[in-house]
């Protein structure tokens, strides 16, 4: 399940929304532009000794958790020369959905009873990074 998303051609979606607002009144619709589509770079360190435990962890259960919930998850990286450096990138449509898949997935008794223990196991939350970034016109990753 995991190999099809991180691996299939990431579906083409516009850099912007036009919503109308005002349905009623054909003459003088107004529209209005969202915000784009966004990603987080989230920068993760694993305790010494638990990336392996961590990269079996995230593959197994919390990625196919996050997708079975809505997430979308462009990939997931370890560093090459920071052995401890775990890296992982999800999409969203809009602030409104990140907002919404946040709740569902963070809240959810699965995550709190199940995958949040074995998480805080094995990552150094202090130092997690998360950012948060826009593609650029010409980005083959949208």
């Amino acid at each position: 399940m995991i190999s099809d998303q991180m691996s299939g051609e990431m579906p083409k979606v516009e850099n912007q929304y036009l919503h109308h607002e005002n349905r009623k009144d054909k003459k003088h619709k107004k529209i209005r532009k969202e915000k784009p589509m966004f990603f987080e770079l989230r920068q993760y360190r694993i305790k010494k000794g638990k990336m392996k435990r961590w990269v079996k962890f995230t593959e197994e259960v919390l990625i196919p958790f996050q997708i079975s919930q809505g997430m979308v998850v462009v990939g997931s990286f370890v560093g090459q020369e920071e052995k401890d450096l775990y890296v992982w990138i999800r999409r969203f449509e809009n602030e409104q959905e990140r907002k919404r898949l946040y709740k569902k997935v963070y809240e959810s008794d699965t995550w709190l009873k199940e995958i949040k223990p074995e998480v805080d196991q094995m990552l150094d939350r202090p130092r997690m990074v998360v950012t948060r970034l826009e593609a650029t016109p010409k980005s083959i990753v949208r």
